[in-house]
């Protein structure tokens, strides 16, 4: 019972962190001041970069409000739907900690101080995501 509480509190954190994920990602051109950058693009990458802004933002901003309507369900695993949603979104967080490694070159923080915590900071941050669904998914009983 105890675990399950700390699950369910766990899931809600995460859902509040999803939900401030989402409304952050609207602003990502403005904070990245990326905005001449996508001028610059061809007008069919710059669409598809945009497009993929909304639907990421849609699919966190999903995640959070199921997660935060389910949490009890997806921390108790007595709901086989809702274990199976929260494995879900964990392998989606997971995979995203293991691309904050893999997929962005070291030149875009290796040596300013800022940048390399904030990188260690989404690193972190992804995987503690991944780490709290995925714990719902396969639940200790």
């Amino acid at each position: 019972m105890q675990w399950t509480n700390e699950l369910d509190w766990a899931l809600r954190a995460a859902a509040v962190a999803q939900l401030g994920i989402a409304i952050l990602n609207l602003s990502l051109v403005r904070v990245m001041k990326w905005r001449a950058d996508l001028e610059r693009m061809p007008l069919l990458i710059s669409e598809v970069f945009r497009v993929h802004v909304v639907f990421i933002t849609l699919s966190v901003a999903t995640f959070a409000v199921f997660t935060w309507r389910f949490a009890s369900e997806m921390a108790s695993g007595q709901n086989a739907l809702a274990g199976w949603l929260a494995g879900a979104i964990g392998i989606f967080w997971a995979v995203r900690s293991i691309m904050q490694w893999t997929h962005y070159s070291h030149s875009h923080w290796r040596g300013d101080r800022l940048r390399t915590a904030l990188h260690w900071l989404l690193f972190l941050g992804y995987g503690a995501l991944g780490a709290v669904y995925l714990a719902s998914a396969f639940p200790k009983r």
